[in-house]
């Protein structure tokens, strides 16, 4: 029984088309030629079709024989491929909605249960109290009300250092897309507590909510941008990268707005509003399992080649992967015989002393700046400005606002300028703003308008931070490091965040009381060494691949030995383990 013969498609304009490279005479004619990425031939008749035959190497791993032919087609017909053509618009849409079904159960939710924690402040110490009376007869004293409160409050970074831990180990043995997807289980689990911790009487369910919300948030806060960054091309990774600071941002607003009074901030409805994590986490369950894994993953971590292509095929579109696809294929290469690395053995290799140093610097820097401290300090200017105490909450959603603009604004432009000018530019000028609200906080008792200067300086600042450091700093684990090593370097960046982060949190009221208004002198340090430390250590990472990139932080590790590592035939790698 014959097989059925392929589909057939007239050409239009010029568009070049490529015989499956296979050697003559093996069941395929010299005329015909397949369309790109789809597998259907094309057989133009046009008198004005050019058919030209030449040799080509094909790509290592593709399942087919070393040299074939190429014919490419130009072709000049009224024809039109009306199909091919919707094929590529629906195509092109599938690295945008990775983005969103990847960020929506992701960094959204460390953003969104960041800030929705401080609207039920009051209802939540005084349910604290009621349940201690309804247990023992007699109120919990203060002390321990404010107690359970911080431990309620401090969980959660607690439980971001646990998931960053636990974050390489799920990239390498489930992958990207699966880690993402498995890591629901926790806001599942934590919504179930929140849900019904009232009715049960019980604030330590409370408590054990924000601990499995801080672990989801530690998870996603690795894997995303790592997921996102392998599978964009080099020409808009940073930009995709990015995206990552856009949702935890939008996260933040999303949190404040719905903990408004008139929405889940009122005291009836509070257990609702912690519950209400689980929207996004469903989301994200109903749209990221129809998407593609990372290529690198498939290609480097699994050896399946098959995958991948089928991967960058729906990712890129009717655009030509074969470049991209050899360039994973050097990667390979490159990471044959190599283990994943473990935490530890970043800090005693040579060859990644400087991604090392710029991962810990940099990522202490953003965590030191003080950008989280002024929205504690953002209450009370807004008040000392004169915006009534109902009209507070309004002006603390356009502080949130303001970073997500920023994050826009970083995203388009961050392909443009480079990763180098929006770190520097933006510490630059968080230094610049940090002193000026260092003079105003001094002096707003003493000269009338020295308050609203003081509140231009808070939203002045949240904008310098936002252009640079919130959403820069958390690519360089990814740009930086190769495919061995970067899910170490995710666990090493992600326990220092949430480590400093709650250190942050822990040390900030003692040394508010000690320094008083010159609490930002030291903020204003940090933020000067993060600059300097940009400006003459890290490199440029813009439009370069990683093989590039690992090219140059050779030479820079080793100055005064070989250029970079010699490629070596690419060989499968079967499993890695951290």
């Amino acid at each position: 029984m014959s097989a059925p013969p392929s589909p057939q498609r007239a050409c239009a304009g010029t568009c070049p088309a490529m015989v499956a490279a296979v050697p003559l005479g093996q069941g395929r004619s010299s005329q015909a030629a397949l369309l790109p990425n789809t597998g259907e031939m094309c057989t133009c008749s046009m008198p004005s079709c050019d058919l030209e035959r030449s040799e080509v190497q094909n790509l290592p791993g593709l399942g087919v024989s070393d040299k074939g032919l190429r014919t490419s087609v130009n072709c000049t017909g009224a024809a039109t491929l009306e199909g091919f053509t919707t094929a590529s618009n629906i195509q092109g849409k599938v690295l945008l909605l990775t983005i969103c079904a990847a960020g929506i159960g992701g960094t959204f939710q460390f953003g969104y249960n960041l800030s929705i924690i401080n609207a039920p402040t009051l209802h939540i110490q005084d349910f604290t109290n009621e349940t201690w009376w309804a247990r023992t007869g007699r109120p919990l004293p203060d002390h321990l009300v404010l107690l359970v409160w911080s431990l309620i409050v401090s969980l959660y970074p607690l439980g971001g250092l646990f998931g960053a831990l636990l974050a390489g180990p799920l990239a390498i043995k489930l992958g990207r897309k699966k880690s993402l997807l498995v890591n629901n289980v926790f806001v599942v689990a934590a919504a179930i507590l929140f849900g019904f911790s009232r009715r049960a009487g019980s604030f330590e369910m409370i408590m054990l909510g924000r601990l499995l919300v801080g672990v989801s948030a530690g998870v996603s806060m690795n894997v995303q941008p790592m997921y996102l960054g392998e599978s964009a091309p080099k020409e808009l990774r940073g930009a995709v990268a990015m995206t990552s600071a856009i949702f935890a941002a939008l996260g933040v607003v999303m949190g404040q707005v719905v903990g408004l009074r008139e929405l889940l901030g009122g005291p009836q409805a509070w257990p609702l509003l912690l519950a209400s994590c689980l929207v996004p986490g469903l989301l994200q369950l109903a749209s990221l399992p129809l998407l593609p894994e990372s290529p690198r993953y498939l290609l480097i971590d699994c050896g399946d080649t098959e995958a991948c292509l089928a991967a960058l095929q729906r990712l890129r579109g009717p655009a030509d992967v074969a470049g991209e696809l050899a360039e994973l294929e050097q990667e390979r290469a490159a990471c044959r015989d190599r283990r994943a690395r473990r935490p530890w053995e970043l800090f005693r290799e040579r060859a990644l002393r400087r991604q090392v140093a710029s991962l810990v610097v940099l990522g202490s820097a953003m965590e030191l700046c003080g950008n989280d401290t002024v929205y504690a300090y953002a209450s009370g200017v807004f008040r000392e400005a004169g915006i009534p105490e109902e009209k507070v909450q309004y002006a603390i959603i356009g502080t949130g606002s303001c970073e997500l603009l920023t994050a826009f604004v970083s995203c388009v432009v961050i392909e443009r300028l480079g990763r180098r000018v929006l770190l520097m530019g933006g510490y630059c000028l968080m230094t610049c703003w940090g002193s000026v609200f260092t003079v105003a906080l001094y002096l707003q008792s003493s000269i009338p308008w020295m308050p609203y200067l003081a509140m231009s300086c808070i939203f002045a600042f949240i904008l310098s931070f936002g252009i640079g450091p919130a959403g820069v700093t958390g690519i360089l684990a990814t740009e930086l490091f190769d495919q061995t090593a970067r899910p170490a370097a995710y666990m090493v960046s992600g326990a220092l965040m949430w480590t400093m982060l709650f250190l942050v949190g822990l040390g900030f009221p003692f040394i508010m009381e000690g320094l008083s208004h010159f609490i930002y002198v030291p903020f204003l340090g940090v933020c000067v060494c993060g600059a300097i430390y940009t400006g003459f250590f890290l490199p440029e990472t813009k439009g370069k691949t990683f093989l590039e990139i690992s090219e140059e932080l050779h030479r820079l590790n080793f100055p005064r030995k070989s250029p970079g590592p010699t490629w070596r035939d690419p060989e499968v790698i079967l499993s890695t383990e951290l």
